[in-house]
């Protein structure tokens, strides 16, 4: 799992990144279950989950808001 760039995805609508958030709030979940389950030895990538869904949330806050950066 890479980290998105707020570059990548400022050009895109509210309901786009809130469906953005909401595969990275999935992926989030199950690289957690994975972990518990021992299936998974990656931790790093529960780090980039939680990054990403700020990113996105930070931007979504800004397009409502009407901030543009």
């Amino acid at each position: 799992m890479k980290a998105i760039k707020p570059s990548e995805v400022r050009d895109k609508s509210v309901p786009e990144l809130e469906e953005l958030v909401r595969q990275e709030r999935a992926a989030l979940y199950k690289a957690r279950r994975d972990l518990v389950f021992r299936q998974m030895t990656d931790v790093a990538s529960l780090k980039v989950h939680r990054h990403n869904i700020a990113r996105l949330l930070t931007i979504i806050q800004e397009k409502k808001t009407g901030g543009d950066k």
